[in-house]
């Protein structure tokens, strides 16, 4: 019962080999073919996933740099519209403190002519309130 090596083998051997290629042509040439194309799609998938990965951190950096830009473009116009700002305060400041002291030296020129006047003319008033006294009293005694 030992195997012998007869004419069987040998057909068995071309029926194998015949089988084989059957099987190649119908069955692995095909699903091969299908495994590479979809290892060449998921391949191409992850090429173009790292691809956008680099692009949307290069344009994150971009933005970044585009706030930064803009940040710093903001802080000086603001910091030469406070420096305006003051300025414009300092001067409307001096220009209502020189017009204050203007009131203020009129306002005492005025009460100081007013002074004088009332002082220079208190002695003819006064005279004048003496005469109509004296009338006043005379036509008194008069009645």
């Amino acid at each position: 019962m030992f195997l012998y090596p007869d004419g069987t083998l040998v057909i068995q051997l071309i029926n194998f080999a015949i089988f084989f290629a059957i099987l190649n042509v119908v069955f692995l040439r095909p699903v091969g073919a299908a495994i590479r194309r979809r290892r060449e799609y998921i391949n191409s998938l992850v090429t173009d996933y790292d691809a956008h990965q680099a692009d949307a951190k290069k344009l994150r950096e971009e933005a970044e740099g585009v706030r930064t830009t803009a940040r710093r473009a903001a802080e000086h116009h603001i910091a030469a519209a406070r420096a305006e700002a003051s300025n414009e305060a300092a001067a409307l400041s001096a220009k209502y403190a020189q017009e204050g002291q203007r009131i203020v030296e009129d306002a005492t020129n005025t009460a100081a002519e007013e002074f004088d006047a009332a002082r220079t003319s208190g002695d003819e008033l006064a005279r004048q309130l003496a005469e109509m006294m004296i009338d006043r009293v005379m036509t008194e005694s008069v009645a």
